[in-house]
């Protein structure tokens, strides 16, 4: 999933699928996987714990400058590409949106008060990367594997994707018009983001005092409050259909209209996730390509010691 994001988002090769012969691993997805992980306790520990992790953690610092080594190179390879081939190719990719956003006095612009500033500086683009990076990458394929999970305990599911694209002439080939098309796939995507959502949360810190209404439970301003993802998919008042069971017919039927803040995979609001269109629109590509050439099987009880179904 790095390499795809890396060619979609950065025009570039992150290599992230060669191994090391003498390790056998990729030392930038390995160093990603550390930064993710900080970036989860970053966002559900306490904020002391994290400044401490942070600050402290050797590990976390190495795969920090790794990182950075890796981004700071496509910046500056983009950036080294003249005005007029860049114009000439026309490329609408991420990185060429955020490079073209450095003034081309850079000191000149760094001295400027914050509102005066009209561009980003180089750190504030590799940091938009490492945010685009992370959250684009993870999550997707976090979404995938449970796909291929359910869809592997769910065999309808699997028979009436493959049908849609054979009726759709997309048995073999994939445009747009195809994707546009593919309307239980939709639905299918909608019931794996809603069963098991990628993102467990999200938090957000009140500005005012306020009251939770039934409960009677007194807020503060300051408080954080944790938004459960999987709470709200999974609350049977919000939904006409079983929400334990795995019905992507839902959303053709009764779960067609059902309460906005009860399926928020990617947030919602002024902070709703920027990447949402993207995500799905990989997810759509990815599942439809799997399902035109594979059919995922139970390994059945022996394989399946444990896991999210069994339990």
């Amino acid at each position: 999933m790095l390499a795809i994001f890396g060619f979609i988002a950065f025009d570039y090769d992150l290599r992230t699928l060669d191994e090391d012969h003498k390790t056998g691993s990729n030392e930038l997805a390995e160093a990603l996987e550390v930064i993710n992980n900080a970036f989860q306790l970053v966002t559900y520990a306490p904020r002391w714990l994290s400044i401490l992790y942070l600050k402290l953690s050797s590990r976390h610092q190495r795969a920090k400058k790794l990182v950075e080594q890796y981004l700071y190179r496509i910046i500056e390879q983009e950036m080294n590409e003249s005005p007029e081939l860049r114009a000439q190719r026309k490329r609408t990719s991420l990185i060429a949106s955020l490079v073209g956003s450095i003034p081309f006095d850079e000191k000149n612009e760094a001295t400027k008060r914050e509102e005066e500033k009209t561009g980003l500086s180089r750190q504030e683009v590799l940091n938009e990367m490492l945010l685009f990076l992370n959250a684009g990458s993870d999550t997707t394929a976090t979404a995938i594997t449970w796909f291929i999970h359910l869809a592997s305990k769910h065999p309808r599911v699997q028979e009436k994707i493959k049908a849609e694209l054979i009726a759709n002439d997309a048995a073999s080939t994939l445009s747009l018009s195809h994707l546009d098309s593919l309307v239980y796939l939709d639905c299918a995507i909608n019931e794996v983001l809603r069963f098991c959502p990628p993102i467990s949360g999200t938090l957000r810190t009140l500005t005012t005092d306020d009251r939770l209404p039934k409960s009677g439970i007194q807020l503060y301003k300051g408080d954080s409050v944790l938004i459960p993802f999987h709470n709200l998919s999974h609350d049977p008042r919000y939904w006409s259909i079983d929400p334990q069971q795995f019905y992507p017919e839902r959303f053709l039927g009764e779960d067609k209209n059902h309460p906005i803040y009860a399926l928020i995979p990617f947030g919602s609001g002024h902070r709703h996730c920027i990447g949402e269109d993207f995500a799905r629109f990989k997810l759509k590509v990815i599942i439809a390509r799997l399902m035109q050439q594979v059919t995922f099987g139970d390994g059945g009880p022996i394989l399946n010691a444990g896991g999210h179904s069994s339990q």
